[in-house]
Order: structure tokens, then C-alpha cells, then sequence
């Protein structure tokens, strides 16, 4: 029996990602297609899906069909909850997209929902599935650090805002920066740290350049999921900037930082780790390994720059999705879920602590 998925968002992500990744897994029919824009989901349902896939404008009929087994929640941060939780009382299974939740509140409904139905949830962090952080992680695994206790997380966009959909839209979204790439970095530090134990968080957002810059001043560049274009500085809305120090129960510390403004070198995705034995970093797209040899310090570049692993992101020639594999063998009972929605309920508390520092200016404890 083939698994049937639907899709409630049929924007961006849903066709740089989702859509073309979970057309490549055997054993999938792409059933039915939902957005609040008709023309969007009629795309997805002509490009993906099956000859009688059926659209949809509201999601509440296609979570109403019983022949669907799982579905894809791919609209802005606000709606994930609601969403989620209505498909898990629908008795569907649910792949989410980051973040989790626009607010810890929310995460706690979609964990509750998960638990009283029994079915699956998880939340799409494809960033663990690099190739440079696979090997991290085996690196880690490995014995390679010793006991980690100094993290760095950042996702730096020197010029980098979001012009298209609803990202400066807070009241959509939730958040600039922090909680769009931001939430990637804390995912995959968290991940490799294998430690989820928060004690305390306290961070600052900043609302400086996004509104004080006029178009002339901008001077956007490129990234991938659009085109470069300045940004109206009279609606934006959410932070250009986060920063966030996170000490964990047992002593290491965590430090955060995103950007989609900020007038610092753009590095995009990388990780910091400091052990008792060595440590590593993601720059460059490789992992650097800072270890000693024969009593003498060293660095060892671990892998080669590979292809993106992500169908879409680079013309369509990317090999399969590995988060679409993972999803779908869970799906028929052949494995198990990669991202958790345990894990991914820390990093939106996390997230939601930093802004709730900001506001106060107290740290927030767990």
C-alpha cells in the first residue's frame, strides 16, 4: 500500500523542498494540495501530484479525508499549532516545518495532540542531514571532543532579509531572524552537543537596521529561496538581529546569534564546538577538527565540500532528500523519526526565552 500525503502550504518551501523531495521516494502518492491561494495549490497538484489529486483553500476538508495517512504543514510560523494539531486529531501523521511553534505555549499543544493520538510528528531541520554536519556528528561520536562545554550557533546574513511571503510580518511569523535561520543553528548545536538540558537562557533582539536603512542603503545580496531585492523599511516588523547566551544544566554555555542585517561578514549555517579533547567548526562547508597529534596542536580538514543534499536548492540536480527517506520509511514502519518533536520543543522554548528576555531584560530559567 502506497502512502498517501497531502500538503496544507503549497509557497516556497513547499516547492524548493517538500514537494520534489517526497516526489523521488517510491511508495508515495502526493494526494492532495491546500493553500489559501487556489493557484498555488492547482501548481502543486498539476507538477506532484497524482492525476486525481484533489486542491483545497481550506485545510480543515482535506484533514476531513480518511484516506490520507500523513501530511506536510508548510505555512508561516503562527499557523503551525493549529494546524498540527487539528491533523493529529484527524489521525494523521504530521511532518512540520521549522520552527516547531511561533511560542512554547503552542509547542506544548502540538506535544499534547501528538501524545493523546498516537501518531508521529516531526519537524523539518534538514540542516542535520549536510554532509559537513553528518560528520560532525560522527566525528563527536567518535570520541573526538571529550566532554563538550563551549558552543557557538550562528546564521549570519550581512544583507540578507527575506523580500518575498510574509517574513517581516510578526504578527505571521512570530520573529525575524532569530527564529527563521536562527532556529536552524540551535537545532544542529543542540543535535551535536546531544544535550537538551537548558537551565537558564538570556538574549537581546534588535530592531536597528531593518527600519533605519532606506532602500538606496541596503545593499542586498543573493541567497537561495529568492531573488536579491531591498526591503520596505516602513513595515518592517521583527528583529534584524538575536543574540542569546543559553547555559545548560550541566555548566557548558551556548552562544547564539542570527542576522538578516547586520554589518558583520556573512556566514551562513556554522557551528562552533570546544571540548576537553578538541574541538570543530563548520566553516567553509567542511569540518575542521582543532586536536593534538603527538603532542602537538593540529587542524585536520574531515571530508570534502559535497553537493547540497536538498532537492530544489541547486536547479534540481540535488541527489534525493534524506529527510524525505527518513520520513517516509517512518511512515511504513521501517524505521524511525530523525527530528523529534521533543528535541525541536526545546529549541522553540529556547527561541521563545530569548525574546522574552529581550522584552524584560531577566533571564528566563527553565
Amino acid at each position: 500500500m502506497a502512502v498517501k500525503v497531502g500538503f496544507i502550504g503549497c509557497g516556497g518551501i513547499a516547492n524548493q523542498k517538500h514537494f520534489p523531495g517526497m516526489a523521488q521516494e517510491d511508495g508515495v502518492e502526493m494526494v492532495a494540495f491546500c493553500d489559501i491561494v487556489k493557484e498555488r495549490a492547482e501548481k502543486g497538484a498539476k507538477e506532484f501530484g497524482t492525476p486525481d489529486a484533489k486542491v483545497y483553500t481550506n485545510y480543515k476538508e482535506l484533514l476531513a479525508d480518511e484516506t490520507i495517512d500523513a501530511v506536510h504543514v508548510l505555512t508561516p510560523n503562527v499557523a503551525h499549532s493549529e494546524i498540527t494539531v487539528a491533523a493529529l486529531e484527524a489521525g494523521k501523521h504530521v511532518l512540520c516545518e521549522k520552527p516547531m511553534a511561533a511560542t512554547t505555549a503552542d509547542a506544548q499543544k502540538m506535544l499534547d495532540a501528538r501524545d493523546k493520538s498516537g501518531k508521529m510528528l516531526t519537524i523539518g531541520y534538514q540542516y542535520r542531514h549536510l554532509h559537513e554536519n553528518a560528520i560532525a556528528k560522527k566525528v563527536i561520536n567518535d570520541g573526538w571532543l571529550g566532554d563538550i562545554y563551549y558552543a557557538e550557533a550562528s546564521y549570519i546574513r550581512r544583507r540578507g532579509v527575506p523580500t518575498w511571503g510574509v517574513f517581516m510580518d510578526k504578527e505571521k511569523q512570530g520573529g525575524g531572524p532569530l527564529i527563521d535561520i536562527g532556529t536552524h543553528a540551535l537545532d544542529l548545536t543542540l543535535f551535536l552537543m546531544n544535550n537538551y538540558e537548558v537551565d537558564h537562557v538570556v538574549g537581546t533582539s534588535f530592531e536597528r537596521l531593518g527600519k533605519l536603512l532606506e532602500p538606496e542603503q541596503q545593499g542586498q545580496i543573493g541567497w537561495s529561496g529568492g531573488e536579491p531585492d531591498s526591503w520596505n523599511n516602513k513595515t518592517y516588523e521583527v528583529e534584524d538581529f538575536a543574540v542569546g547566551y543559553i547555559k545548560m544544566k550541566n555548566g557548558a554555555v551556548i552562544h547564539l546569534k542570527a542576522s538578516w542585517a547586520l554589518n558583520m561578514e556573512t556566514k551562513p549555517g556554522m557551528v562552533v564546538l570546544c571540548g576537553t579533547k578538541g574541538g570543530l567548526d563548520t566553516y567553509d562547508d567542511r569540518v575542521r577538527l582543532n586536536h593534538v597529534v603527538a603532542g602537538q596542536q593540529a587542524v585536520t580538514m574531515v571530508g570534502g565540500k559535497v553537493q547540497p543534499f536538498i532537492p530544489g536548492f541547486s536547479g534540481g540536480s540535488a541527489p534525493p532528500s534524506k529527510e524525505a527517506q527518513i520520513w517516509v520509511k517512518a511512515l511504513k514502519g521501517e524505521g524511525d523519526l530523525f527530528v523529534t518533536a521533543d528535541q525541536a520543543f526545546v529549541v522553540t522554548k529556547v527561541l521563545d526565552s530569548i525574546y522574552e528576555s529581550s522584552r524584560t531584560g531577566k533571564a528566563v530559567h527553565f
